[in-house]
């Protein structure tokens, strides 16, 4: 090169991506990884999506595939996108799997919308990963996220691994007629065509169990076995679709605020409204108020309140209620109070006492639909189970999820909130009460989502 000829510029160094991880291919993961893609301009970013079974936008909620499983609340509703409500009406009209607002869809197909939403705006930016995270651990520059077969690092983790298998029913053996797990339909198929059944819940879950069960085997018998006997509320038209539910700035105890609810119902059946409007129109305040409740009115209203509440807050689509009655009026379904007061093992079958003194129930089966299982520290997921002997997750103080802040957060053991980790979906209930439905989650993702961006710009500016 000559003294007249210019140096050639030095290339600036390719900076290294910022790469998040998203813990959880179910709703809560699909709707994190969107919002992250969506909120983020950066080529340099990378989401890696870790799923198990890399088949994303399915999880509990909706990796059913028995088409007779319907969503629980009406279409109109179940957007992945709080801007554009008409979102999911629009897919299912183009795709051919329906076009009314008020219908209440497959959730098969809801996992499939999910799909389509992520594939939508994927890019290069996009990894997804199939196999069992085992740990995430904190290092001095992010995280490393440590799989089944390797070992990577991240700058944030979002934890997105949603509800967790039932809590294991007490004392129950490990034999052939105890099914553990309401979504191994392969087992629920696989009982004789008259099969005898007891379905320990009677929940959302417990009911797409009865129709996977009643539905196949035409000659089975089920009974469903709670506490409280009750089934969730049918969801039915409503003249009145809206109606702005009050409770006063001084109820701060669990009575208080069910008495508020009650008087709301009141002065609206006065006025020809049902109490689902009333119930609906409180979904707004519904975390607020939670947050407003001490420690023992939260521990009260689980104690006293809170059957009263689900069976009202998350009901069940009116098709699906009207096949629990005929099966009920044909014999094949029966309802009851009670528990596994005692279960004698016969080897292949078992008998059910519900009660002292009741008469013992035969069985060929036992299926244990009493709900997700809530307390970390009770976890079979290696992930969980890891981050909890560290220290790095905690459970909240009623140990309904993992500890953190109403922005989603992850709080450790110490009390001290863990720089770069965040949790969205059914793990907040104890933080937000309300944290299990599509809109909460869709929200949470889009406000985890845009601290994420935030502070990894705010990290690209530093360096």
């Amino acid at each position: 090169m000559t003294s007249t000829q210019a140096a050639a510029p030095t290339p600036a160094p390719l900076r290294a991506r910022t790469r998040v991880a998203v813990i959880g291919g179910g709703a809560s993961g699909v709707l994190t990884a969107i919002n992250l893609l969506v909120r983020s301009d950066d080529p340099g970013l990378e989401v890696v999506v870790h799923e198990a079974s890399g088949i994303v936008g399915r999880g509990i909620a909706y990796g059913t595939n028995d088409q007779r499983h319907l969503l629980n609340v009406r279409a109109r509703h179940m957007s992945a996108f709080p801007d554009a409500p008409s979102d999911l009406l629009d897919w299912a009209l183009r795709t051919g799997r329906g076009s009314d607002p008020q219908a209440f869809l497959p959730r098969a197909d809801y996992a499939i919308y999910l799909q389509d939403r992520l594939a939508d705006v994927a890019d290069d930016r996009l990894r997804i990963r199939a196999g069992r995270v085992r740990d995430v651990v904190p290092t001095a520059t992010g995280f490393d996220v440590v799989t089944e077969r390797s070992t990577a690092p991240a700058d944030a983790v979002v934890l997105c691994h949603g509800n967790q298998p039932p809590r294991p029913l007490a004392d129950l053996p490990d034999a052939p007629w105890h099914i553990g797990n309401p979504w191994q339909l392969g087992r629920l198929r696989a009982l004789p065509a008259d099969a005898r059944v007891v379905v320990v819940g009677t929940g959302l879950t417990a009911v797409d169990t009865v129709i996977t069960l009643l539905e196949d085997g035409p000659e089975r018998h089920v009974t469903m076995l709670s506490r409280s006997g009750t089934l969730p509320k049918p969801h039915v038209e409503q003249a009145h679709t809206a109606w702005v539910t009050k409770v006063p700035d001084d109820a701060v105890t669990a009575d208080q605020v069910a008495e508020a609810v009650a008087e709301e119902c009141r002065a609206a059946a006065e006025r020809g409204v049902g109490w689902r409007a009333v119930v609906d129109g409180l979904r707004p305040l519904t975390q607020e108020l939670w947050r407003r409740l001490p420690h023992d009115e939260r521990r009260r209203f689980l104690d006293v309140h809170v059957r009263e509440w689900e069976v009202r807050r998350h009901r069940m689509a009116p098709e699906v209620a009207l096949r629990l009655q005929r099966y009920r009026y044909d014999g094949r379904l029966t309802i009851r109070p009670g528990t596994l007061h005692e279960v004698a093992d016969l080897g292949e079958r078992c008998a059910v006492t519900a009660a002292p003194g009741a008469a013992p129930i035969p069985a060929d089966a036992v299926v244990n639909c009493t709900g997700p299982l809530a307390d970390v520290r009770r976890s079979a997921d290696p992930l969980i189970q890891a981050l909890v002997a560290r220290g790095t997750v905690a459970p909240d103080p009623l140990a309904l999820g993992i500890d953190s802040t109403v922005d989603g957060r992850v709080v450790d053991a110490s009390g001290t909130v863990v720089d770069g980790l965040y949790v969205v979906g059914p793990p907040r209930k104890g933080t937000l009460w309300e944290s299990t439905a599509i809109p909460e989650i869709r929200a949470q993702a889009a406000q985890v989502a845009g601290a994420v961006v935030e502070r990894t710009s705010r990290s690209i500016a530093a360096n």
